[in-house]
């Protein structure tokens, strides 16, 4: 993960719903249209979620917007999906990292991949990667 910031990953079912919808989303979107693209979501409770994610910095007002002819706002997220999901791997291996090792891990990650040629390319960035933590360490 580039930047350091804590970021709080205890998020409900229904509270990555929503995430998930704003992560799969090319703009911002209204607490009506996230009701509307998952309609086992009622608006009490999008609305209770998207201020829970506010609070938590997940998400910003990215505008305001009329919605028919009322104002309303727009939400966007403020961490990539990428990003949350990182560190809710590293949060959860911190609290196992004396029961199992990174190589351990790393190693099995590897032999998910069936893919002979992106075994490769995982391997010469992983080398990448240690040599500069190697280097940086010096």
């Amino acid at each position: 993960m580039k930047n350091k910031q804590t970021i709080n990953t205890n998020l409900t079912k229904r509270d990555l719903d929503v995430m998930n919808i704003l992560w799969d989303s090319d703009s911002p979107k209204t607490a009506a249209l996230i009701v509307k693209t998952k309609p086992e979501l009622t608006m009490n409770t999008v609305q209770a979620v998207l201020r829970k994610l506010l609070k938590n910095n997940l998400i910003k007002v990215a505008d305001i917007v009329y919605s028919g002819t009322v104002l309303t706002r727009s939400y966007s997220p403020l961490v990539s999906q990428e990003d949350f999901l990182i560190h809710k791997m590293t949060s959860e291996y911190q609290s196992l990292s004396n029961k199992i090792s990174k190589v351990s891990i790393l190693a099995a990650l590897l032999d998910t991949e069936k893919d002979a040629d992106k075994i490769k390319e995982d391997i010469a960035q992983l080398s990448e990667l240690l040599k500069t933590y190697a280097k940086n360490l010096s």
